[in-house]
């Protein structure tokens, strides 16, 4: 999964959040987020291994607990292909900040992940229509 697939969840740039102030634990992240996104702990554990897997979020083992922490390298490549994008060339780093916004509205991501999981939905349609006719035409 892509940094821009994983970043286009709320929940997930929920926990992104909580984790820049340092590796925290599944159970203190389900805390953090249960008044903003009443959320499981499993569910919690998915988008962590999505965005472990996006390469947004490193799990270090201490003992018998877990902990995560953020990755701000791929931020940083997100961070610079949007000031590529942008008319003076350059957007100021918010990551750890002490307000913490996003450089880009809230509403544009949520339009992201809508468009994300419509262009998922059309391929795995897609891909179940050439299954189909191949199947049909070899049983003919």
């Amino acid at each position: 999964m892509s940094v821009f697939e994983a970043l286009a969840d709320p929940v997930r740039r929920s926990i992104l959040l909580t984790l820049v102030d340092g590796p925290t634990r599944v159970v203190d992240l389900c805390s953090n987020l249960s008044d903003a996104h009443p959320i499981s702990r499993p569910a919690v554990s998915r988008h962590l291994r999505v965005l472990t897997d996006a390469g947004l979020v490193v799990a270090e083992d201490r003992g018998r607990e877990r902990h995560y922490r953020l990755d701000a390298r791929p931020i940083d490549e997100v961070r610079q292909f949007i000031a590529e994008l942008t008319p003076t060339g350059s957007i100021e780093s918010t990551v750890g900040s002490p307000d913490r916004h996003l450089p880009v509205p809230e509403s544009a991501l949520d339009a992201l992940d809508t468009e994300v999981r419509r262009t998922v939905k059309q391929r795995r349609s897609t891909r179940r229509q050439s299954r189909s006719t191949t199947h049909d035409e070899e049983t003919a």
